[in-house]
């Protein structure tokens, strides 16, 4: 059998209610990853098991220190012979971004394939058993190999590029909008009907820590960037586009700090005219500052007016919350508007 490691980090999979009734308010990251283990059964028949309980959150507390922590323990493990597929259980609700950071850090050839559910284990109609289960599978599938971290959840197998969580408490609270699914699980078996998008080919730009490679085939592994040596990830900030804004948000971001800015415009990535003023100030002092669309789906195409688009970087597919962690990386390495926008053209 596979090799599969568990790497528990709490969520709602985690979590414990008062009542066997009681979906919504529980207390997430309560349960550790043995107990969980023991709820699903035939589990340890699709492979054999290690785990560890690497933290207990809600993810909506997930700290940078942790981000990092895990995708240098999860390429560890990848690079160890007696691995052979990584599981990652996870609170639902930032699992998309944490996704995303693996996939940009991790290298693609191991499976790594994370999960979590939307009702706590104590739920008398529990979906973290059968999500778990799916997972597992998916690791220990030799299909699952090469195509970057996905993510399983409700039967489907997404992405990293694309999935996001579309939906506060549906059981299938995960989709990929603009691609697609990769897969699904059918009868207990992950069947793959998509390539993964963005990320695995092999002439695929590579940056690491000091270095930028551009227009050089080179294989993913050991993942797009490094973070050898890397602390502390730049600060970047997400501001929301609306009706009646001033640029009071720009400039406060710019006050505390900002290295990066990603701006959620509406539409197609449309910025009101007092928004664009300071962002023009920011991308012209040097503060990279990338367009993205609060609407959900689509590429952002046309993202500031004419004349105005100085260091302005288009999100390409990505949403917000992804750019701002692509953007967090390319700052470790560069900080130039031109070679950001390359990176970011490839979504």
């Amino acid at each position: 059998m596979k090799k599969i490691r568990i790497i528990a980090t709490g969520g709602t999979i985690a979590g414990s209610a008062d009542t066997a009734s009681e979906t919504s308010d529980y207390q997430a990251g309560s349960l550790g990853i043995k107990e969980i283990i023991r709820s699903v059964p035939g589990l340890c028949s699709c492979a054999e098991l290690s785990a560890e309980q690497f933290c207990n959150i809600d993810s909506r507390d997930m700290t940078e220190d942790i981000l990092l922590r895990l995708a240098k323990r999860v390429h560890t493990l990848v690079g160890q012979d007696d691995t052979d597929g990584i599981v990652i259980t996870h609170g639902t609700d930032t699992m998309e971004e944490t996704a995303f950071f693996l996939h940009l850090t991790v290298p693609a050839g191991k499976p790594v394939v994370l999960t979590g559910s939307m009702r706590p284990a104590t739920a008398l109609s529990a979906d973290g058993p059968m999500n778990l289960l799916n997972a597992v599978r998916t690791a220990a599938s030799p299909d699952a190999e090469g195509r970057g971290v996905l993510i399983t959840m409700n039967g489907s197998i997404e992405g990293a590029v694309d999935a996001t969580k579309k939906n506060t408490t549906s059981l299938g609270a995960f989709c990929s909008p603009n691609r697609g699914s990769l897969g699904m699980i059918r009868d207990g078996i992950p069947v793959f009907f998509a390539e993964s998008s963005s990320g695995i080919p092999d002439d695929r730009q590579m940056m690491r820590m000091g270095t930028e490679c551009e227009g050089k085939k080179q294989k993913r592994d050991p993942g797009m960037f490094s973070l050898e040596g890397i602390k502390r990830l730049p600060t970047v900030y997400i501001l929301y586009g609306n009706t009646c804004a001033d640029g009071a948000m720009v400039r406060a971001a710019i006050r505390a700090g900002a290295e990066g800015i990603v701006y959620a415009g509406t539409g197609n990535g449309s910025v009101h005219q007092e928004d664009e003023k300071e962002l023009v100030r920011a991308a012209e002092s040097g503060i990279p500052v990338v367009i993205s669309t609060r609407t959900g789906s689509g590429p952002v195409t046309a993202h500031v007016r004419t004349k105005s688009r100085s260091g302005m970087i288009s999100s390409g597919f990505l949403n917000p919350q992804k750019a701002r962690i692509l953007l967090q990386l390319c700052l470790t390495v560069t900080k130039d508007p031109e070679t950001i926008a390359g990176v970011f053209s490839k979504y």
